[in-house]
């Protein structure tokens, strides 16, 4: 493995682990997951939109930031946009002066959240978009007011759909979020700092590799990407706490057992979660979501209690992992030290001689859920160029806790242009 060096903005970030999403727009009035950008702006009409209440929902779940839809594929803008008509000032929603993300940026502000903005490149609306270079003048237009009008960003979400063998001028797309958000990360496209996992149900898999030499291994991805080389690059594991991206009145949220697996095989993997929740026609979290995600995070927490830190003593070829005194637990909780690159390729865990477990990276956060187990000590193998472990705590707050799965045949719905 060629050990990149992350920045510090990509150390911060991976350290966030968890975020939320949140898609919003014409969508959410048209009953619709893509549509076509010819739904009226006179649609968009939230009768009782509380950003605050967003973001407060999104605190108390445990996400420490989130990522707005300021524009889909539709090209409708939640913002008052001077490039086109196609926005929030031709809504009756506040009369037509409102503004979704100055209200989402200062909620976020005010509560200590993170904020970061999602522009589609792809614009079924915009008449320009057939032009590349009028349309690459509209979107950099685009980019600078969200990047100059909104305050400090975290990150900014380029999403691939409808863009393969679409050239964009990436090289001065970029120059905007260099020049006016310089340690914001950047998702999937131009010269990102973070990639996409790859699937859109939430879920890393072993190993998670944070140095690669293309985005990810999907359709969304192709030269327009910009990366020749291997680069440090962090995955972001993105889902919907419904099946939907944007509201619907027949969808419903995902059990907290299919959560609870969910965040097992995200941040629980070393990636970054990033959790959808769709507010509905009111411009409001729905009830029975903002419920589910008080059930999960109370029984992540159930899980993980009853810490126990454990001294780690390094040596050549793995860690030593003492505890004041024998303890019993049910979770390990591994850290690698990533300030001189992911170096850990494997490792192999031992108590008093017996094999515990066998697995690949450790990277920002790899949380094993084991069978009970009593020790003082643990033995950790590891394979990799000077790869060492920064801390390790183990949790014994609920040995009884069985290991959560996914429904048998879920998949997310598959994204397509209706």
């Amino acid at each position: 493995m060629t050990h990149l060096v992350p920045t510090p903005a990509q150390l911060r970030w991976q350290q966030l682990e968890f975020g939320v999403f949140i898609h919003f727009g014409i969508n959410t009035f048209a009953g619709k997951e893509w549509s076509d950008g010819t739904v009226p702006a006179s649609d968009f009409n939230p009768t009782e939109l509380d950003a605050g209440t967003w973001v407060r929902t999104a605190k108390e779940a445990g996400a420490r930031y989130l990522i707005l839809t300021a524009k889909h594929h539709d090209g409708f803008c939640l913002w008052p946009t001077a490039t086109t008509d196609y926005s929030v000032t031709s809504s009756p929603w506040r009369a037509g002066e409102g503004d979704v993300v100055r209200e989402v940026a200062d909620a976020c502000a005010e509560q200590g959240i993170g904020l970061g903005l999602y522009l589609s490149p792809w614009d079924r609306n915009a008449d320009c978009y057939g032009d590349p270079a009028a349309y690459d003048d509209f979107y950099v237009q685009q980019l600078t007011e969200l990047c100059t009008g909104y305050g400090p960003l975290m990150e900014l979400w380029f999403d691939g759909a409808g863009s393969v063998g679409r050239e964009y001028d990436w090289a001065r797309i970029i120059a905007v979020v260099k020049e006016h958000q310089p340690h914001a990360m950047i998702f999937n496209m131009g010269q990102p700092t973070i990639r996409w996992v790859g699937n859109e149900n939430g879920l890393a898999s072993d190993p998670v590799d944070y140095v690669v030499d293309r985005t990810s291994d999907t359709q969304y991805t192709d030269s327009s990407s910009g990366l020749h080389a291997g680069h440090y690059l962090p995955p972001e594991c993105d889902v919907s706490i419904r099946r939907g991206w944007f509201w619907h009145p027949d969808d419903e949220p995902k059990s907290v057992e299919h959560l609870l697996a969910i965040y097992y095989q995200s941040v629980g993997m070393g990636a970054n979660l990033l959790l959808n929740l769709p507010p509905d026609t009111r411009g409001l979290i729905p009830d029975e979501d903002s419920a589910r995600l008080k059930e999960w995070k109370a029984e992540r927490d159930r899980r993980l209690s009853g810490a126990v830190e454990a001294s780690v003593e390094n040596h050549d070829g793995g860690a030593t992992l003492r505890f004041p005194a024998p303890v019993t637990f049910n979770h390990l909780e591994l850290v690698e030290d990533l300030h001189s690159g992911q170096r850990i390729t494997r490792h192999m865990v031992s108590n008093d001689g017996a094999d515990l477990l066998d697995a690949m990276t450790v990277g920002n956060r790899r949380i094993h859920q084991l069978p009970a187990i009593t020790a003082s000590e643990l033995h950790v193998k590891v394979s990799g160029n000077g790869g060492r472990l920064v801390s390790a705590r183990v949790y014994g707050g609920a040995l009884e806790a069985g290991v959560p799965a996914i429904p048998e045949g879920y998949e997310a719905p598959t994204d397509a242009p209706e």
